[in-house]
């Protein structure tokens, strides 16, 4: 006859319950649910250590990243040097805009000073003036004249000068006894000179140049030739002669053009009238012309 009495461990499932949730398990129970408690109790245990390790693992993977990302920020930082370093060498080899500017600014002006004093001769013609001192006890006159001659160059700045000019004046002499004509009192002198020697260039621009210079030769005085046949040393005036000369120059230019400029001549001239010496102080200007290449 069926009987409907329910077996006894049905009646004791919840304390069976409550056992398991406390963590006991009841020895009375079946082998079936024997099992399936000891797997909860088992789950119950390894709970937390499951749980730590995945909290271990996550720590870990998380130190993956930053080490990756330390990693990929250190590569980052040294593909920026490399870069870096490159421009660095690219960067003298890069000419820049103002650089360029220079540079051809550079060039024209190497160009324009070629041009203008990269010629074989120099031709020059002008007036000159000069206080000279016609005699040793005569008060110093103004010599008034013209100047000529030619530069051979061997380079842009060194040269040999043949120099030309001839002057007039007047000396004064005062009233001498005898001498009865006013007009014989200034009689007119004249002086020749033919000078050579070196110049030099020592500061070129396009559109200027000083130079430098020295000569010597020698110089032709003509004193007597209007005394009215007194002679000139009766009016105190230095004997006609040939004698030394010399001369020290400093010589300014201004482009007109690669082939003309502009000249002016500063100097200190040195004669030997009368077995003695004169310096006299003068200038030469007039216009120069630059032919032939070197």
């Amino acid at each position: 006859m069926f009987s409907f009495r329910r077996p006894w461990h049905f009646g004791k499932q919840p304390n069976c319950v409550h056992s398991l949730a406390s963590g006991r398990l009841a020895v009375s129970v079946p082998a079936a649910g024997r099992l399936k408690h000891l797997a909860a109790r088992t789950a119950l245990v390894l709970a937390p250590a499951l749980l730590i390790g995945a909290a271990a693992g996550a720590r870990a993977q998380d130190s993956s990243s930053r080490a990756d990302s330390a990693a990929a920020a250190a590569g980052q930082s040294d593909s920026n040097q490399d870069q870096t370093g490159q421009a660095a060498q690219e960067t003298p080899a890069q000419i820049s805009v103002q650089e360029r500017i220079r540079q051809r600014r550079a060039q024209r002006r190497a160009t324009a000073i070629h041009d203008a004093y990269d010629h074989l001769f120099e031709s020059y013609a002008g007036m000159g003036y000069l206080r000279f001192q016609p005699g040793a006890s005569l008060q110093r006159t103004t010599f008034y004249g013209w100047n000529t001659g030619l530069t051979r160059y061997y380079s842009e700045r060194f040269g040999v000068d043949i120099d030309a000019r001839g002057y007039y004046g007047i000396a004064f002499t005062g009233v001498q006894q005898g001498v009865t004509n006013a007009t014989d009192t200034r009689p007119k002198i004249s002086e020749y000179n033919v000078l050579a020697g070196p110049t030099y260039r020592f500061y070129i621009q396009p559109k200027f140049s000083i130079s430098g210079r020295v000569l010597g030769g020698f110089a032709l005085g003509d004193f007597s030739g209007d005394t009215n046949g007194f002679g000139s040393t009766y009016f105190g005036i230095w004997p006609d002669a040939t004698t030394y000369a010399a001369a020290g120059s400093l010589i300014g230019q201004v482009n007109i053009s690669p082939e003309l400029s502009l000249r002016l001549t500063g100097e200190d001239f040195l004669s030997g009238f009368g077995s003695t010496t004169q310096n006299s102080f003068g200038f030469t200007t007039g216009l120069a012309y630059r032919f032939g290449k070197q």
